[in-house]
C-alpha cells in the first residue's frame, strides 16, 4: 500500500492517504553549470508592481506572508521496485523521489564510507522548456547541487553504507523525477529526498568465508530484515528570493519573475546552515544576505519537526493504514506542529 502525509504549515492540516506511482528509469545526461535554474514566466510591469507592493505588504497574490509555504503533500511508498520512495506536491510543484541501494565499490579517500548517487530528470510534462534536451542543463545544476548538500557524513551516517571497509558499500541512487514545475524546485526536491530517505529499507548483509578464505556476500530475502537510516541531521533546503526589499520563502514562477536574486540555504533540524549558494544575476547587499540567512534559519529548523512527526506517525501505523482508493483522503489524523 502506497501512503500519503499532508502537511500545511499555515493551517496545520494533515492528512494520510493512498497513492500510486512510477518512476522513470534512470538514463544517461550530460550538460554543463547555467544560470538559469528555473522555467520561466513572462508578466507585465503591472502585475510586477501588484506583487511588488504585496511583498511589501506581507500579503503576498495567493494570500501568503512572506514567509509562509503553500499546501505541501507527501507520499511515501509510490514506487515498488524502489528502495525507498516518496512524492512532494509542493503548490502545482510536482516532485518524484526513488531511491534504489546497490552494492558498489567505496571510494579510495573514504574506504570506510558509502556514498549517494543524483540524478535529476526533468520531464517535458512539467514545463514546454525542458522539451528535447532543455531539462538537461538544469538537471545537471540540481544533481550538483543536491551532490554538495545531502553527500557527507553531517548530513547522512555514511559509515552505516559501509559493508566491507575497502572492498564492499551500499551505494544509494537517488533519482528525481520533476513532474511539474511551478516555482520552487530545491525546497520541494529536498523534502521529498529526506522522505525518499527515511522511507528506504537496505537488506541485512551477511558476509561468510569460503575454503579459499575469500568473501561472500548474502542479502536477507526477509523483507523485515533490513537496516533503516537515520535521517534526523539530513537538511532541508530554504529558498529565500529577493523580491524588492523583501524576502519571500517559497516563490511562485510570477514571484520569481519579479527577483533579482535568490539565496538557496540547506538547514538542519537544529538550525545549522550547511551550505549556502547564490542564484540569478542580481546582487545581494550584505545586510541582505543576513536577514535572509537568519529567516532561512527560522524557516528550516520549523520544517523539521512537522516533516518528521508527520512521517514517524504514518510508520507507527504499521499495518493499520487504511486501504483507500487512488488520491483519497479518508483518513485524518492530527498532528500539532509549530505554526
Amino acid at each position: 500500500m502506497e501512503n500519503v502525509l499532508c502537511l500545511n504549515r499555515s493551517t496545520g492540516d494533515t492528512s494520510v492517504a493512498c497513492c500510486m506511482g512510477s518512476l522513470r528509469t534512470r538514463k544517461n545526461t550530460c550538460g554543463v553549470s547555467v544560470q538559469r535554474i528555473m522555467a520561466t514566466v513572462q508578466v507585465s510591469e503591472a502585475e510586477k508592481v501588484y506583487v511588488l507592493h504585496g511583498v511589501r505588504d506581507d500579503l503576498r497574490v495567493d494570500g501568503r506572508g512572506c514567509e509562509d509555504y503553500r499546501h505541501m503533500e507527501i507520499e511515501t511508498e509510490m514506487v515498488s521496485n524502489t528502495d525507498g520512495s516518496a512524492k512532494v506536491t509542493l503548490g502545482h510543484t510536482d516532485v518524484l523521489v526513488g531511491v534504489k541501494a546497490e552494492i558498489g565499490k567505496p571510494r579510495p579517500m573514504v574506504p570506510d564510507e558509502g556514498y549517494l548517487e543524483f540524478f535529476v530528470d526533468c520531464s517535458a510534462n512539467a514545463t514546454p522548456e525542458f522539451e528535447g534536451r532543455g531539462g538537461d542543463e538544469l538537471g545537471m545544476e540540481l544533481s550538483n547541487t543536491l551532490y554538495k548538500v545531502f553527500n557527507n557524513r553531517y548530513s547522512v551516517d555514511l559509515k552505516s553504507l559501509s559493508i566491507s571497509p575497502g572492498e564492499h558499500c551500499w551505494v544509494l541512487y537517488v533519482d528525481v523525477l520533476l513532474l511539474q514545475c511551478d516555482g520552487n524546485l530545491f525546497d520541494a526536491i529536498s523534502v521529498a529526498i529526506k522522505a525518499a530517505l527515511f522511507n528506504t529499507k537496505i537488506p541485512k548483509v551477511h558476509i561468510s568465508e569460503d575454503e579459499e578464505g575469500g568473501k561472500e556476500i548474502e542479502l536477507s530475502d526477509d523483507p523485515y530484515d533490513c537496516m533503516r537510516l537515520n535521517v534526523e541531521n539530513v537538511p532541508c533546503i530554504v529558498t529565500l528570493c529577493k523580491v524588492g526589499h523583501r524576502h519571500v520563502v517559497d516563490a511562485t514562477l510570477q514571484e520569481k519573475a519579479c527577483s533579482v536574486a535568490s539565496l538557496i540555504i540547506s538547514v538542519t533540524h537544529k538550525g545549522t546552515v550547511t551550505c549556502v549558494r547564490k542564484v540569478g544575476g542580481g546582487s545581494l547587499d550584505p545586510e541582505s544576505i543576513f536577514e535572509m540567512t537568519e529567516t532561512g534559519k527560522r524557516v528550516g529548523k520549523a520544517l523539521h519537526a512537522p516533516l518528521m512527526e508527520l512521517l514517524q506517525e504514518e510508520e507507527s501505523l504499521g499495518k493499520k493504514r487504511q486501504k483507500v482508493g487512488f488520491l483519497d483522503t479518508t483518513l485524518i489524523v492530527a498532528v500539532s506542529h509549530c505554526p
